[in-house]
């Protein structure tokens, strides 16, 4: 399968030494002013069954909704339970790797901060994992847009990653991996996504939160899987007013009839020749349907798990991708390139890095 299948961002993993295994992992401090806190939400749609497993009468879903806090002291979040780091980790038979060390990892968002924000301010944006990949992959971009000012919703699909730990102690597993080389599983996985996006908003609208959020400055991203069906939610939600993509290889196209909203795609340069069959010959396609704002940019030295926080804690834990660039500067890139995005789009603040080239950051190309 091509960029958005992989089914873990690890997969290109080597060796980790035993010394590097010792060593705590941590994720990078956002860099916006805000201290940042975190809640979980579990939600459930009684309005569906469970697409992936029918005989569950219901929707259940979890999610992390991160905030910018008044205060930075208190309890950090969790990253993942031992459970759940051994279920993503056990399949990668690492050398020296304990299986519980994503339980380990110290993250920088409070658990339960009072929250900072006048009423209706915060823009929101929702984050969706790659293919089997947990929400916890995707923090340290969520913890930097809400240092930054936003509220950021990051969501498990659940039955579709290899763990997801629910607030009675229930863990579900992938059982949408069972299915995911029979026909029309990529169309049925976008239809899926699309809808957990709008019952998530829906759920955060109507919630306590709701009062901290606008409404109308809403976005969306994702990596891998996740930034692929961005469209397609989009399409699905106009509430979703621009939506970015973090090298996901698309399965279901726009279709003919275009989308008008602000689109970013964001995907690695070595493996792009134009005009050719690879990862991104999908993105040409969908290039053309985008009818409004747009930008391509590639980062040179990345792979897959770059644009997530795998490139940071695979390089604290010794493990060796396959990158050429430093994973702290591919961090700053990404958290740098989508909250310009999200600046300018939902908050009407132009951004000269996203009009050209910048010196600053020499790795990354402008495609379109």
């Amino acid at each position: 399968m091509r960029t958005l299948a992989v089914a873990t961002a690890l997969t290109l993993t080597l060796s980790a030494s035993p010394a590097s295994a010792a060593t705590t992992p941590y994720l990078p401090r956002p860099t916006g002013h805000s201290p940042v806190g975190v809640t979980s939400l579990s939600l459930k749609d009684t309005s569906r069954s469970d697409p992936w497993v029918p005989s569950v009468p219901y929707r259940e879903l979890m999610a992390s909704l991160f905030y910018p806090a008044t205060s930075g002291g208190g309890p950090k979040k969790q990253y993942m339970t031992p459970l759940e780091s051994e279920r993503n980790l056990e399949r990668q038979n690492i050398p020296g790797l304990p299986l519980d060390v994503f339980s380990t990892v110290r993250t920088n968002a409070v658990v339960g901060a009072h929250p900072a924000g006048r009423w209706h301010s915060l823009p929101l944006v929702v984050l969706s994992p790659g293919w089997t990949q947990p929400r916890a992959t995707l923090t340290a971009v969520a913890e930097d847009l809400a240092s930054r000012g936003y509220a950021v919703v990051a969501i498990d699909h659940t039955y579709e990653n290899r763990a997801t730990t629910f607030p009675d102690g229930h863990v579900t597993g992938c059982a949408a991996c069972e299915v995911d080389d029979q026909p029309g599983f990529w169309e049925k996985f976008a239809q899926v996504r699309s809808k957990d996006t709008s019952f998530v908003l829906d759920s955060v609208l109507a919630s306590k939160w709701g009062a901290l959020i606008d409404p109308q400055r809403i976005g969306m991203t994702g990596h891998s899987a996740g930034g692929a069906i961005t469209t397609q939610a989009m399409l699905a939600d106009p509430r979703i007013r621009a939506g970015a993509d973090l090298d996901g290889s698309v399965h279901v196209p726009i279709p003919a009839s275009g989308l008008s909203r602000p689109f970013m795609f964001v995907g690695r340069t070595e493996d792009y020749v134009p005009g050719t069959a690879g990862p991104y010959d999908d993105w040409e396609t969908d290039w053309t349907h985008l009818t409004g704002w747009k930008r391509w940019i590639m980062v040179s030295g990345t792979v897959h798990a770059s644009f997530t926080d795998l490139g940071v804690l695979a390089e604290q834990l010794g493990v060796d991708l396959g990158d050429s660039i430093d994973p702290y500067r591919a961090l700053t890139i990404t958290r740098s390139y989508v909250s310009a995005f999200f600046d300018q789009h939902l908050r009407c603040r132009p951004q000269p890095l996203l009009t050209a080239p910048s010196p600053a950051y020499p790795e990354v190309t402008f495609i379109g």
